[in-house]
């Protein structure tokens, strides 16, 4: 199946309606605006002025209207497998984290599968890469794609998170077994539908990768493929970002409302401040169980407190 998307003008969107007004089906999906369906294509009019052509015809209904519009990323920078042609286009499972990085919080991961037939409609619900939006934004675009897309989201909080690391786990091997995990939630999900790949950001070599999962009942290895800058490759990888993000979000929201203070994300030095001033008020064992015990932030708030420079 093959996808032709063009950019028209108010004018060209208005005889593109009428010369398919004979063939007009209801959507209710957002952005919207106007879909027929022919015996081999269908055409959907999104309100930014997009036209997706879609089915063995896309080309030839295409050619009416214009030159199909390219929208790609360079991907030059990107390191990992290499993908197949027109990869953006396809049916694609990817998953992501978030919160590694931050002192306070927890890890998520997430897997989502969008369709060929969902890329223009993910897009147009404003889906890229999270590193280009605003946590206020993803906040409120989450709850559309988690309604709309087939996804898994786990959270892994700090007194799990500090009890599994403190046995010798890398933070590689806890997220190898998370993304596996998500990826089979999905694709049990799915039933007999199934992905023409599956997309991971990659944050590790793949023998690396699965010498972490070696160990587990159920792997997922058909059609897998690691790449860095995964978010800009394929969009079901940026829509799991955003959905990792959001419960990521959510859970520091419900730490900063039992903490009575704002948690500040990062590692920081206002997070060592934050980190002293809650060891102080609520006691270690509460601090440990709001953030990753080993990172070095936590030697850092115990100086602050014993110099009580903060």
């Amino acid at each position: 199946m093959s996808n032709t998307v063009l950019l028209l003008s108010p004018n060209q969107i208005e005889k593109v309606k009428s010369h398919y007004i004979n063939f007009k089906i209801e959507r209710s999906a957002p952005g919207v605006v106007f879909a027929a369906k022919l015996a081999d294509t269908t055409i959907t009019i999104y309100k930014s002025g997009k036209v997706m052509f879609q089915g063995n015809g896309a080309s030839r209904e295409a050619s009416l209207w214009g030159t199909s519009s390219t929208s790609s990323t360079s991907t030059s920078e990107a390191k990992g497998d290499i993908l197949p042609p027109n990869f953006s286009s396809l049916s694609v499972l990817g998953s992501d984290e978030t919160g590694t990085g931050d002192y306070f919080g927890p890890i998520t991961v997430a897997a989502c599968f969008v369709s060929s037939g969902q890329v223009e409609l993910v897009k147009e619900l404003g889906v890229k890469d999270s590193k280009m939006l605003t946590d206020n934004v993803m906040r409120k675009m989450a709850p559309d794609l988690m309604a709309t897309l087939t996804h898994s989201v786990l959270v892994l909080k700090n007194e799990k998170y500090n009890d599994i690391q403190s046995r010798g786990w890398s933070q590689g091997k806890i997220k190898a077994l998370l993304h596996n995990q998500a990826l089979k939630h999905v694709l049990k999900k799915m039933g007999s539908e199934k992905p023409a790949y599956i997309l991971i950001d990659q944050f590790a070599e793949r023998g690396i990768y699965y010498n972490h999962i070696k160990a587990e009942k159920e792997i997922v290895r058909e059609n897998v493929l690691f790449s860095t800058k995964a978010e800009q490759l394929h969009v079901s990888v940026a829509a799991a970002s955003i959905i990792a993000r959001y419960a990521f979000l959510k859970e520091m929201d419900r730490l900063s409302q039992i903490a009575n203070t704002t948690i500040p994300k990062g590692a920081s030095a206002k997070v060592d401040e934050i980190a002293a001033k809650i060891y102080l008020k609520h006691g270690e064992e509460f601090l440990k169980s709001i953030t990753k015990w080993h990172f070095a932030n936590t030697q850092k708030a115990f100086k602050l407190v014993n110099k009580k420079r903060f």
